[in-house]
């Protein structure tokens, strides 16, 4: 069996996210559902969510959407707390280079089934009316990031937990400014395998949300989670970039 909260996860809040783990797994133990010790680090993201045995993911919308809605059981949203998203959302930053008054149109994308780095930034651009011409795929929002600081692309679409998480720890976020927000959708979503009842998950998460040492929590942000309706999942999907990565 496995469990993993891979989407957050760093080198400076890797102790907090494996002190949430513990209070889950406890919770989910004392309910009587099955729970490795340690959190799976070495798994590949995409892998653990198609496993049979997995206890407990994170997975975002436009994958959940794609490729795992008949394979996945959703539990409940990720809330940070957001200004301006409902409970249970979160959205992206459109960024560019803060020294440049005009960006162009060449777009960093993270990873093609990335719901804050591409279908985000495609309703944005359609939105905005701001062209995006996608000419690398970096494989992380960080990465995104120091693209555009270092003038290798003039845009990136970067979800705002993780630009919250940069701004404390990668200096580049001093070289890029905020252009605009995306609009707001379902946060990174708690998930385990299909056939798993949700509701012990639930509320062995939800404990543990509330019993996270304020050190822990701080570092996370993870306020709450929120059991949003069906309907908030349901989105087009969007098409592919013409891009190759490199």
């Amino acid at each position: 069996m496995i469990a993993s909260l891979p989407m957050y996860d760093r080198p400076e809040n890797r102790a907090a996210h494996d002190a949430l783990w513990a209070l889950i797994r406890d919770g989910l133990r004392a309910r009587g559902v099955a729970a490795p010790d340690a959190l799976d680090r070495e798994t590949d993201y995409m892998e653990g969510w198609g496993r049979p045995d997995l206890v407990l993911g994170q997975i975002c919308n436009l994958p959940w959407r794609a490729r795992f809605r008949d394979r996945v059981t959703v539990i409940a949203a990720s809330d940070y707390g957001l200004p301006g998203a409902g409970p249970g959302e979160y959205y992206s930053y459109m960024i560019a280079r803060a020294d440049d008054p005009a960006p162009g149109d060449r777009f960093a994308l993270n990873d093609p089934l990335s719901n804050s780095g591409w279908d985000f930034a495609q309703e944005w651009s359609r939105a905005t009316g701001v062209p995006l011409r996608p000419v690398m795929i970096t494989g992380s929002h960080a990465a995104s990031l120091r693209a555009v600081a270092d003038g290798r692309a003039d845009l990136a679409c970067i979800d705002a937990i993780t630009f919250r998480a940069l701004e404390r720890w990668d200096e580049a976020t001093q070289r890029v400014r905020i252009l605009g927000r995306t609009a707001a959708g379902p946060g990174m979503t708690f998930i385990t395998a299909r056939g798993n009842d949700p509701a012990p998950f639930r509320e062995a998460i939800a404990a543990a949300v509330a019993a996270l040492p304020p050190s822990e929590a701080g570092l996370l942000g993870l306020r709450a989670i929120v059991e949003l309706p069906p309907s908030a999942y349901e989105r087009p999907l969007p098409g592919s970039p013409d891009v190759t990565a490199r």
